[in-house]
């Protein structure tokens, strides 16, 4: 199968064999795919290797066949994001996210639109809530969404409760005695509202709002987990004794 001037964005990029490289992109009208680009190191494809950069969108000629697309050509259709500290590291999370959750293959045309979305908001303010937003969305689109405005047995989210996420059957309410481990390892009614509603969470629901969702997205992953997560706790140790921010994975 040929494609023609099929808009795509720039996941991954790694070195092959000498002068080539593998790629991942997430294409409008195919999902996410796998490249082959030959040869891309020599001094005449400088604009070939400018445009497979991560988070670089384009428009791609490619030959598939089998698991892996032969890339012909690439061109930028815009400037890529130039994200640099939190931003950068909430680029490779979502990057490794889609790569990690999503099959090649599959056509998800709202994963197109939705990394076109979250691209766009990456290097603005508020960027934890761009991650929850964006971590909700994807498992909506992988057909993995939870009811957000209501516990796993129908009742409405009472907003002053705690809820811990059942993968498989939604939020359930925490009793008022259990441990304080648990409990700050949950996301507050008033969070889940809000994230149901698209409206930005209070800051202080932002932390157990994060918690609550990385235990959907494990059991989504197995057993092994994201690089981009072992990043994050490396630089909370080493910013110890000082706060750890909520604005990242």
């Amino acid at each position: 199968m040929r494609l023609t001037a099929e808009p795509a964005y720039i996941l991954h990029v790694r070195p092959w064999r000498e002068t080539s490289v593998l790629v991942e992109a997430l294409s409008e009208q195919h999902g996410r795919i796998g490249l082959v680009a030959r040869g891309v190191q020599g001094p005449k494809k400088q604009v070939l290797r400018a445009a497979l950069q991560p988070f670089q969108h384009v428009r791609l000629d490619a030959l598939l066949r089998g698991e892996l697309a032969r890339l012909a050509t690439a061109e930028a259709i815009d400037a890529a994001p130039r994200l640099h500290g939190d931003a950068a590291l909430a680029g490779f999370y979502v990057n490794e996210l889609l790569l990690r959750l999503v099959p090649r293959g599959d056509p998800f045309a709202e994963l197109y639109e939705l990394y076109g979305r979250t691209r766009a908001r990456l290097d603005g303010p508020h960027l934890a809530w761009t991650l929850r937003r964006f971590e909700r969305d994807l498992l909506d689109a992988l057909g993995s969404g939870l009811d957000w405005s209501a516990d796993a047995d129908g009742a409405p989210i009472d907003p002053a409760a705690r809820y811990r996420l059942d993968p498989e059957q939604g939020a359930r309410r925490l009793l008022s005695d259990r441990g304080h481990g648990e409990r700050s390892a949950a996301a507050t009614g008033r969070a889940l509202l809000a994230l149901a509603e698209d409206r930005q969470p209070e800051p202080s629901d932002l932390p157990g709002l994060r918690h609550a969702l990385r235990s959907v997205l494990v059991h989504h992953l197995g057993p092994r987990g994201l690089k981009s997560w072992e990043m994050m706790a490396d630089l909370a140790r080493a910013s110890r004794p000082a706060a750890v921010r909520d604005d990242n994975p």
